[in-house]
C-alpha cells in the first residue's frame, strides 16, 4: 500500500481539508498541480475541487465510506452539484442534524459507524441509513468524544487514538470488522484524523509524522 509524507497549504493537518474513500477524494479548490498528483497518485481515485459551506475544510465538514459522502446541511448547492457532477456512483446525502463537523463526530468505513455520543436517537438513525451501515452506535475512543478526530478507519484497517483501551480496540474492531491498532501522527498528536488520509489504495501522513509512526500505521492498515 502506497504511504507517503504530505502538508498541504503549508499545514501538517492534512485531515482537516481532504475526505477519502475508494473511489473519490474531496480536495478544496486552489491546490497546487504537484499536490494534486501526490494526492491521486496515492489514493488512485477520481479528484472533487470544492469548497463546503464556503470553507477549504473540507476534511472537517465531509464524513462517509464507499457507498454514500455525508455531507453538512450548512453545505450550498453549488458545492452539492460540483461533488454530484463527479462521484455519480455513490449516494450523496446531506443529512440534517446539529452538528455540521461530520467528519469530527462520524466515524465509519463500509460495515459500521461510530458516532459522537451527544447525538440524539433520531439523529443517528438518520446517519445510520443514509450510510447503509449494518451498525451504528453513540461511544467514545479514549473518552474524547469527537469519535471523528479520533481515528481512522478503512476496509483494510484502521488506527485509533494512543490512549484508546486494549478493550476498546478488540471492541471497535470487532465492530468495524476490521484490525485496529493505536498510535499517533504527526511527531505525537493523538487526533489521528487531523494528521492521516487513508482508503484501500494508499495512505497520506502529516510530513512531521515519523518513521516509528509510519511502521505502527503501516501495520495497522495491512490487511
Amino acid at each position: 500500500m502506497n504511504l507517503q509524507r504530505f502538508s498541504i497549504f503549508g499545514s501538517d493537518n492534512i485531515g482537516v481539508y481532504i475526505f477519502t474513500n475508494d473511489k473519490y477524494t474531496i480536495i478544496p479548490t486552489n491546490l497546487d498541480k504537484q499536490s494534486k498528483s501526490i494526492i491521486q497518485e496515492n489514493l488512485n481515485t477520481e479528484l472533487i475541487e470544492t469548497t463546503v459551506a464556503d470553507s477549504f475544510l473540507t476534511g472537517i465538514f465531509v464524513a462517509g465510506n464507499n457507498e454514500t459522502i455525508l455531507l453538512p446541511r450548512i453545505v450550498r448547492d453549488v458545492e452539492i452539484n460540483a461533488i454530484k457532477s463527479v462521484a455519480k456512483d455513490v449516494n450523496i446525502e446531506v443529512v440534517d442534524v446539529r452538528a455540521t463537523a461530520l467528519g469530527n463526530v462520524i466515524l465509519a468505513n463500509d460495515n459500521a459507524a461510530l458516532v459522537y455520543p451527544e447525538f440524539s436517537d433520531a439523529e443517528m438513525n438518520i446517519i445510520g441509513k443514509a450510510l447503509n451501515v449494518k451498525e451504528i452506535r453513540k461511544g467514545t475512543i479514549a473518552q474524547v468524544l469527537v469519535v471523528g478526530s479520533a481515528g481512522v478507519v478503512t476496509s483494510k484497517g484502521g488506527l485509533l487514538h494512543v490512549e484508546a483501551t486494549e478493550e476498546e480496540v478488540k471492541s471497535l474492531s470487532s465492530f468495524f470488522k476490521v484490525n485496529l491498532d493505536v498510535g499517533t501522527v504527526n511527531f505525537g498528536s493523538a487526533f489521528i484524523r487531523s494528521g492521516m488520509v487513508a482508503n484501500s489504495h494508499g495512505i497520506l501522513v502529516g510530513s512531521s509524522t515519523t518513521g516509528p509512526e509510519i511502521l505502527r500505521i503501516q501495520r495497522a492498515f495491512s490487511d
